[in-house]
């Protein structure tokens, strides 16, 4: 099967790229908008049908400690 025309992006056509797109990885910083995650932590992303009852991390948190507090205590092995 022949490959299309192109496909491959060749040396010297990098070197036509905009300067825009030239990303200068060096230059990096953390985003200073998003709040930091504690050692240990999961993030989960929640599917729309729960998204639209849970509104907050704060009312999924609460739901899931409830759930703990509910369970019946496991003992160690």
């Amino acid at each position: 099967m022949k490959k299309a025309q192109g496909s491959e992006p060749r040396p010297d056509d990098l070197e036509d790229m905009l300067p825009e797109y030239a990303f200068d990885y060096r230059k990096v910083r953390p985003n200073r908008f998003a709040p930091g995650v504690e050692e240990g932590s999961l993030i989960v992303v929640l599917e729309p049908d729960i998204a639209r009852v849970f509104k907050t991390p704060d009312s999924v948190k609460n739901v899931l400690r409830a759930l703990i507090a509910a369970l019946p205590e496991r003992s160690a092995n």
